[in-house]
């Protein structure tokens, strides 16, 4: 109980970056636009007041609010800023955790309200970025103290009276790591607030929700079981993808984008250095449905050939003949250290593939990212010709803001 852990939140993180730059942007109704510009990937607190909600169509927000401005994200310009915040966070704690491009963890102790309030004047003044700060005695409670006080809130749950206030009645979804299926679960039983799951049988939420929801409420009564690090670890799964600038109902060019987020998921892999035995494909149609499938590969893998043809059928198996798919995304799971992975006794790797990616990878580094990719991706040349589609938050190497 004597540890204090700190969450540092950037507010509207995007477009607070947008209005460094640009300064005539703040007091508007400012809207940041995903990779084809088809969709609100971020939008202020003035935008937000119309109603329009982040994954919302830019056809359907101007309507709400005719006098947006919209702006195309520059993940690039986002990255310089989120690293400044991170250096000045530095500065005031030994050990820093980057959890998301807009977000970190740190070590509190012997930090008072007054050193955070200082803390976050200090990334507004040196990096122009509004954030929110909670202190607390665990990690989520620490988040939940810092999307409290939002925006450019300072709010401290230490003491029995502070963290009653922080967790009556606020919405058990609110707590990082409770997705609504996991509230669902939870509803029957009594426990709809932060509070009535604190105050729950450990032994039911373990029952209900495995061992991430023991360690959820381990946290929220103040038990610090996830530790802040400042050695990112392994993760779990690497995804890639997004919007597909509209409803894409011609089988090429959905082809087309399965080789694209193949390409980047091994890419993500290659970075990482690990090998997935598992692949895991969602599709949202423009009638509002989803469909998800999963496949184990054959052999632990990362290269292009034996992922792509996984994709497309998964993609295949998920009949999209005609529906107009508006989004995709492509998980690689079960995910192994490229030095611990096993071949079968009948797993050869091929030579002509492995010295296809090592020529591929060799050229991209020199002369530009996707200057060399596979031909399954020509009918989106409209696509690599935009630039700012060589560049995506899952792309941004260094934190973990996936």
């Amino acid at each position: 109980m004597g540890r204090i852990v700190g969450h540092l939140d950037a507010d509207c993180f995007y477009v607070s970056c947008e209005r460094v730059r640009h300064g005539s942007l703040r007091g508007l109704a400012v809207g940041v636009l995903g990779n084809q510009g088809a969709c609100v990937i971020a939008k202020s607190y003035e935008m937000r007041a119309f109603g329009i909600t982040t994954g919302m169509p830019i056809w359907d927000a101007l309507p709400l609010c005719p006098e947006a401005v919209f702006v195309k994200r520059d993940f690039q310009w986002y990255e310089v800023l989120s690293r400044r915040m991170i250096e000045v966070a530095r500065r005031f704690s030994p050990t820093v955790e980057y959890y998301s491009i807009d977000e970190v963890f740190f070590d509190a102790g012997g930090m008072t309200p007054a050193d955070a309030r200082t803390l976050q004047r200090a990334i507004l003044d040196e990096v122009g970025v509004p954030v929110s700060v909670g202190l607390a005695a665990s990690k989520t409670l620490a988040k939940l103290a810092s999307s409290s006080g939002k925006p450019f809130g300072c709010v401290s749950a230490l003491g029995e009276e502070r963290l009653r206030r922080l967790l009556d009645g606020r919405p058990v979804e609110k707590i990082t790591g409770l997705a609504r299926r996991s509230a669902r679960r939870l509803a029957p039983y009594g426990i709809r607030t932060c509070a009535e799951f604190a105050r729950a049988d450990r032994r039911l939420i373990r029952r209900l929700l495995t061992k991430r929801g023991e360690d959820l409420w381990w946290e929220l009564n103040g038990a610090a079981v996830l530790p802040v690090r400042d050695v990112p670890a392994l993760r779990k799964n690497i995804s890639r993808g997004g919007s597909l600038a509209g409803a894409v109902t011609d089988p090429d060019r959905l082809a087309a984008w399965v080789a694209r987020n193949t390409e980047r998921l091994v890419e993500g892999l290659d970075r990482h250095g690990v090998f997935c035995e598992r692949l895991t494909l969602i599709l949202t149609f423009k009638d509002g449905g989803v469909d998800q499938r999963r496949a184990t590969l054959p052999v632990a893998a990362a290269d292009f050939a034996v992922l792509y043809e996984a994709a497309v059928r998964l993609t295949n198996a998920c009949r999209p003949q005609g529906r107009g798919v508006t989004y995709m995304r492509l998980i690689a799971e079960e995910l192994t250290a490229r030095r611990h992975a096993q071949l079968g006794l009948f797993d050869r790797p091929d030579p002509r593939q492995k010295a296809v990616a090592v020529v591929k990878r060799t050229i991209n580094e020199k002369v530009g990212r996707f200057a060399l990719r596979s031909g399954a991706t020509l009918p989106l040349a409209d696509v690599y010709r935009d630039e700012a589609n060589a560049y995506d938050v899952c792309d941004i190497y260094g934190k973990t803001c996936f």
